[in-house]
């Protein structure tokens, strides 16, 4: 169990801590990836162009939302989610060229 951050007093242990954290976000971030990697054969099958701008707009909008509700920094989390959409983009459109609808 993690300690509030503000009780922790050396930085070996705050150190410790933030090594935690960052391994439970790299987990959940290749869970998203294997969700991310069997996207290209759905859009293929249902005519959605890879880069199918208004849903990642509405992914931007909902990750803004979210990181300000919990506290996170809206901007960091709108480029770093801006950064993964526009990487997963473009393997997709490896995959799928450029055409599709946008859904």
């Amino acid at each position: 169990m993690r300690k509030p951050p503000a009780t922790i007093g050396t930085m070996e242990e705050m150190r410790a801590q933030i090594d935690e954290i960052d391994a439970a976000l790299i987990t959940l971030l290749a869970e998203r990836q294997a969700h991310v990697d069997c996207v290209p054969a759905l859009k293929r099958a249902a005519g959605i162009s890879a880069a199918a701008p208004s849903r990642a707009e509405a992914v931007l909008q909902n990750v803004t939302a979210k990181a300000e509700a919990a506290g996170f920094a809206p901007d960091l989390a709108r480029a770093m989610w801006r950064e993964m959409i526009d990487y997963y983009v473009a393997r997709e459109q490896e995959q799928l060229g450029t055409g599709g609808a946008d859904r």
